[in-house]
């Protein structure tokens, strides 16, 4: 029996049940380039339909690369490294090549260093056991870097097929789609959205007569923030242009909350500044660290949202990193900011529970 899939998410058509993926009306189910009824509504009403699949089928699509001969170009969101790393990437990779393009770059302030960048990227990679055979800084966004892009995979792929992969939303299928468009002119060829799991199976895009880029599932990392929201509220989260930091200077002793989400302390330090790097629809307050509580309680749905959350998640579900900094480092807190802080301070971090937070050298200009 022929399998028909959509061509906005990859998903296999059906008509049988509308609370699975990729259901059409039987009418249309052997149509040309038909979309599942769920692409057809991210796109035309920007709704987010709910569909019974599990992230473990996306590994398990994932791993099926693991038997193919072909050229890996793994995504990673420049604003959110640790949520970009996919667990067993290697056991996806085998002997093959990988190329690594470092997305959204659009997003971080114009005075960044992008070498220093690529150089702190390149050892945290290196750090999770990725070797990339290239890493490319683009913005799939804004179009930069992309021919650069193109020209590396065509010299690492030769002639064999191509393989994108990431977590969600890291931006891959719209990576694919500007891609898509560079090569062929045409536009919007792959469903996209802030939603977690937009794309439910392989996406195969002829590149040639036998080659193919194949577009592949976003891989949920539970270090994300957005694991820990609703649908509706992920956006709150997530960048849409660019960053502009806030920068604060604080006393031994004060913290400031970023959002209902995360608690950074000031435990012990000469006075330094702090200088925070999220999204412009999140708030940012501060105040004295033997008080925090006290504000937080009162304030987590009110001066602090959005967005609005069903419990005091940093009292009730929340855990807390320390970090004892002995250089200029930014603290990331996955899927939300990161903070550049002083070295030689200590300070605490409390997030919700399962969210990671890490630590790594400054990428931004030295004092």
């Amino acid at each position: 029996m022929t399998e028909y899939k959509c061509v906005g998410c990859g998903a296999v058509l059906q008509s049988e049940d509308k609370n699975e993926s990729g259901y059409v009306p039987s009418s249309r189910i052997h149509e040309e380039d038909v979309i599942c009824q769920r692409c057809f509504r991210l796109k035309n009403y920007n709704e987010t339909p709910d569909v019974n699949v599990e992230s473990g089928e996306f590994m398990t699509m994932l791993n099926s690369i693991y038997e193919k001969d072909g050229l890996i170009v793994k995504v990673i969101d420049v604003f959110d490294f640790e949520g970009s790393i996919i667990p067993s990437f290697n056991r996806i990779v085998g002997n093959k090549k990988v190329i690594v393009a470092v997305n959204k770059i659009d997003l971080l302030p114009k005075s960044t260093n992008i070498s220093r960048l690529l150089n702190r990227l390149k050892k945290m990679l290196r750090d999770e056991g990725i070797i990339a055979n290239e890493t490319v800084v683009v913005s799939a966004s804004k179009g930069f870097g992309l021919n650069e892009l193109v020209d590396t995979i065509n010299a690492h792929s030769e002639g064999k097929d191509v393989y994108i992969v990431g977590t969600t939303n890291v931006g891959k299928s719209t990576l694919i789609n500007k891609l898509i468009e560079a090569t062929t002119g045409e536009k919007e060829v792959i469903t996209t959205s802030n939603i977690p799991g937009t794309t439910l199976g392989m996406i195969d895009i002829p590149l040639g007569e036998n080659q193919f880029m194949y577009d592949t599932p976003g891989v949920i990392s539970k270090s994300q923030m957005s694991n820990i929201l609703s649908l509706d509220d992920v956006k709150y989260i997530m960048p849409r242009k660019e960053i502009k930091p806030l920068t604060y200077q604080l006393d031994e002793g004060q913290t400031l909350f970023v959002s209902n989400l995360a608690q950074l302390d000031f435990v012990s330090g000469d006075r330094s500044s702090f200088t925070i790097y999220r999204s412009d629809r999140l708030n940012v307050h501060r105040t004295k660290l033997n008080n925090a509580r006290d504000f937080y309680e009162k304030h987590y749905n009110g001066l602090l949202a959005p967005p609005e959350l069903t419990k005091r998640i940093l009292i009730d579900d929340a855990e807390t990193y320390t970090f004892q900094t002995d250089v200029r480092s930014d603290i990331l807190v996955s899927g939300l900011c990161f903070i550049t802080v002083d070295k030689d301070i200590t300070v605490k971090v409390t997030v919700p529970k399962g969210v990671k937070v890490i630590a790594r050298q400054t990428v931004f200009k030295e004092k």
